[in-house]
């Protein structure tokens, strides 16, 4: 009979598997059929594009930087780090594809790092795109982690998975002496002290608002006095980003491996392309690089018919750019062993800890952040590589993204941290919160929090106004704003709330007159309400320059506006709301705004669940209920 923890391994192994199959399938159905002008208008392809600049980067691989035409600016599934092909359409030349891995996507430009050492010769040819492919260097890494713990033991590995699975309870310094930093509240003080005195494993446990953040980079900060390396992780590219950004504030040494979602100079500065291009020993490498390029390319010359001294003419190209190359890497690997070194934080997603450039490089420590984000054998990889962890999220907000049904059913979107909570007595709850009014954050508090969080002085009351309403629900029933469905999209739309979003903002325009001095954020569980918001909403009448951000509710995660409106979207005779019961994407959503809170939406359909229903109560009580008739003035 095997070990208890060891079948639950194996179990996630097969989740795990059907997982990977069903995600393959859904990009082969999705994608794979469509043609070239199907596939670009979907957003899984760019094409045409333009090569605005190419080079080389570390590792001996090259890259090319494209655009867009601003006219092919729809909504589009390229981000970084994910798989693409780069392809020719002109039937006039040889070798018409390319892959490579997104390092960065911005509006109508990306970044590709190609898996070659050499630019194609069709690179600026007019009829270049780039193809979305599927990726399963995620699944593999995934795997190979699971296959590590399963057969493992009598290791420090063992030790950990059997701690962070419950067989074993944490340990913790007796003899620790505390620290106490005169900016933190006392459960973020107390979440350091046990990420210091810890042993194994510490758990954070960060509601909304509460300054988990802070709570890591401080802990990062002291633990960076007593340990010479710390890596620092997140399933996220933009996770991340935020901590490198927030990290190298404190004034620590932080270097960022991997693809990035940001290239804004507070990330750039801070990876490793940009350490090593700023280094006085760059200029050489790419030098070498360059020329090491050009024998190759003088050498393929070479393709039909010459004799026995062209040959060895082309043998001896090659030979010299082999030469070149391995001289490049030497020196490179030399400068990034002395970037990594020097580096008191490394950050980089889960999967990129993998990553060649980290294989020589020791921790002590890892910390997991947002890790309710990641898949548990996502959570394992880095986990491989280090002695104590740090797991900090919050389970009551957004899951990972999970593609089979049957692989969620049996168990595959339980999280690690959510494993680490419920096996281990020593879990940290940042209780006290600095974003929201308590009249936003009590519905949220008393239903997944258990009444444990409370307001700061600071926020507990603050409104737009003295005397304006900080939550209100804007009811649709009756009204026949029933939702659509998109037949190119197969996302649901409802127009007739996005026009009682704007005729509330007139109304509270003309009753503030300085509302332009406060950020809002128009939010949807639905992409195709957030696209249709973005074409049809015009809040200029405000403020040209108004902070104003329209996108998903998976996309706010981890943002905070002053104002706040979320478009239910729902609204049909049956009652049914699709995966607005996923409650926890409704706390994301409820969570982000400081000072006022409205929600759009039918009470006849979302009131049949029952976790809609006290909402509906607990405005009714707290807050102002409202019915959407107040708004039709068209």
């Amino acid at each position: 009979m095997p070990d208890k923890i060891i079948q639950e391994l194996k179990d996630l192994e097969n989740l795990l598997k059907l997982e990977k199959e069903e995600d393959f399938h859904q990009f082969k159905n999705r994608i794979e059929s469509l043609s070239l002008d199907e596939r670009k208008k979907k957003g899984y392809t760019w094409y045409p594009v333009q090569t605005l600049n190419s080079g080389f980067t570390y590792g001996d691989r090259a890259y090319i930087i494209v655009q867009r035409k601003k006219t092919d600016l729809i909504n589009h599934a390229f981000r970084s780090g994910k798989i693409v092909k780069i392809f020719c359409n002109s039937p006039n030349v040889e070798d018409r594809e390319k892959s490579g891995v997104v390092h960065y996507v911005d509006k109508n430009k990306m970044k590709i790092i190609l898996n070659s050492s050499d630019l194609p010769d069709w690179v600026n040819n007019s009829m270049t795109g780039i193809d979305l492919l599927f990726d399963e260097s995620s699944y593999k890494e995934m795997e190979n982690a699971l296959s590590m713990l399963i057969n493992t033991s009598n290791t420090r590995l063992a030790e950990l998975r059997d701690i962070l699975l419950g067989k074993f309870e944490a340990k913790f310094q007796n003899d620790h002496q505390e620290v106490k930093i005169p900016s933190l509240n006392p459960s973020q003080n107390a979440a350091v002290n046990s990420i210091l005195s810890s042993e194994d494993v510490s758990i954070i446990h960060g509601p909304p608002g509460t300054g988990k953040t802070t709570t890591i980079v401080a802990a990062i900060k002291e633990l960076s006095k007593k340990e010479d390396s710390i890596l620092v992780t997140a399933p996220s590219n933009a996770a991340v980003d935020l901590l490198t950004e927030k990290i190298a504030q404190t004034g620590l040494e932080v270097l960022r491996i991997g693809n990035i979602s940001r290239i804004d100079e507070k990330i750039i500065a801070h990876t490793l392309e940009s350490k090593i291009a700023n280094h006085p020993e760059s200029k050489n490498i790419k030098k070498v690089k360059i020329e090491a390029a050009s024998y190759r390319k003088e050498a393929s010359k070479f393709k039909r018919k010459f004799g026995h001294q062209e040959r060895i003419e082309r043998k001896q190209l090659y030979q010299q750019a082999r030469e070149l190359s391995q001289w490049a890497n030497q020196l490179e690997d030399r400068l990034i062993e002395q970037l990594t070194s020097n580096a008191k934080v490394i950050t980089c997603t889960l999967v990129g800890s993998t990553k060649k450039v980290l294989s020589n490089t020791k921790f002590k420590t890892v910390f997991i952040d947002e890790a309710t984000q990641g898949l548990e054998p996502a959570c394992w990889i880095p986990i491989l590589k280090v002695s104590k962890i740090v797991l900090a999220g919050d389970p009551f907000q957004l899951p990972p993204t999970i593609k089979s049904n049957e692989a969620r059913k049996k168990g595959l979107g339980i999280t690690l941290i959510e494993k680490g909570i419920e096996r281990q007595n020593n879990v940290n709850l940042l209780d006290i919160q600095y974003r929201m009014n308590k009249i936003i954050m009590n519905f949220s508090n008393h239903r997944f929090y258990e009444g444990k969080l409370k307001a700061h002085e600071n926020n507990e009351y603050h409104s737009l106004v003295e005397g304006e309403a900080v939550l209100e629900y804007i009811d649709t029933a009756g009204c026949g704003f029933e939702e659509t469905v998109d037949p190119e999209y197969f996302s649901k739309k409802n127009e007739d709330e996005l026009n009682i979003v704007h005729e509330h903002i007139i109304q509270l325009n003309q009753k503030i007159p300085q509302l332009k001095k406060f950020s809002f954020g128009i939010i949807s569980p639905y992409k195709d309400q957030v696209r249709l918001a973005r074409e049809k909403l015009d809040l200029s009448f405000i403020d040209e320059e108004l902070d104003l951000t329209i996108d998903t509710i998976d996309s706010f995660q981890g943002q905070e506006r002053d104002i706040i409106y979320i478009s239910m979207v729902r609204s049909n005779s049956k009652s049914e709301i699709g995966f607005l019961s996923d409650y926890r994407r409704m706390n994301v959503a409820l969570t982000r705004a400081r000072k006022k809170l409205v929600i759009i939406g039918d009470s006849a359909t979302i009131g049949a669940d029952p976790f809609y229903n006290d909402f509906l109560t607990y405005v009714e009580k707290e807050g102002l209920y409202r019915t959407a008739w107040e708004f039709m003035t068209y």
